[in-house]
């Protein structure tokens, strides 16, 4: 599980160019856009721009570049083109990167034109949750602290913590131990060691915690409807705490 340094510079030009695409997600009008359309933008940006390979194209039979999930879809959303994002939704896009045989994983929901103060208010405190998690990242710490900070900054707030999917480790694989979960008692679980790299990727609902997966196989919905938001970094183990690899554009400095 613990990367030696020559893997972990090959990681961190997976991330730096990972965040790369969100750049251009950032700078991208997505009123009116159909999902199918943004995972087409984002396809070429990989291919043709960053002579990389998008990770998900593939992976376990998934046809599509990045995962879209709109409102209440909690994870896996399919692009499609009858998916048009409207004025006031929210949407994470989910999207891996691999260059040199290492692989990067990041996302974030983006609010699509006016968005009502409500949902804001959960996008907000997920993103802050993700950091929460962050934070807690360091030799010696354990996997309990990272999901115990996450969850009391939820519940904290009056969000639930999606249970069913967490965290991972990668590096020339996408999903790679150890299991990263977004819920924990401190001091508990595997410790942390220099080298650890993995995902953290919290995922909370206004409502319940409840989810259901749809008849396509993939996409992840709330049970109750309820609004979901969801961010994704992936970090290191550093001597002197975590390093962030994915860190986007717009993340000036870490948290």
């Amino acid at each position: 599980m613990t990367k030696q340094p020559e893997e972990l510079a090959l990681l961190a030009e997976s991330g730096r160019l990972l965040a790369s695409v969100f750049g251009l997600l950032d700078r991208t009008p997505l009123v009116g856009m159909s999902t199918l359309q943004v995972d087409a933008l984002v396809e070429r940006f990989i291919v043709d721009d960053l002579q990389a390979r998008p990770a998900s194209k593939g992976q376990y039979g998934y046809g599509f570049v990045l995962n879209s999930s709109v409102n209440e879809v909690v994870c896996h959303g399919v692009p499609a083109e009858s998916h048009v994002l409207r004025n006031g939704d929210i949407v994470n896009f989910d999207i891996t990167l691999e260059k040199n045989g290492y692989i990067a994983d990041s996302s974030k929901t983006y609010l699509v034109g006016e968005v009502d103060p409500a949902a804001r208010r959960l996008v907000r405190t997920t993103y802050e949750a993700m950091w929460q998690g962050i934070r807690a990242v360091r030799p010696g710490a354990r996997l309990g602290d990272i999901g115990w900070a996450i969850e009391r900054h939820a519940k904290r707030n009056g969000y639930s913590v999606v249970r069913e999917y967490c965290g991972h480790g990668i590096g020339r694989e996408m999903h790679e131990e150890p299991q990263v979960l977004h819920f924990g008692t401190p001091r508990t679980g595997l410790a942390l060691r220099e080298g650890m790299v993995f995902t953290i990727e919290p995922m909370l609902n206004r409502g319940r915690r409840n989810v259901k997966t749809e008849a396509d196989g993939w996409t992840v919905v709330t049970r109750d409807g309820s609004l979901s938001a969801q961010f994704e970094h992936t970090v290191a183990v550093t001597a002197s705490g975590v390093s962030v690899l994915t860190l986007r554009p717009d993340e000036l400095v870490l948290r």
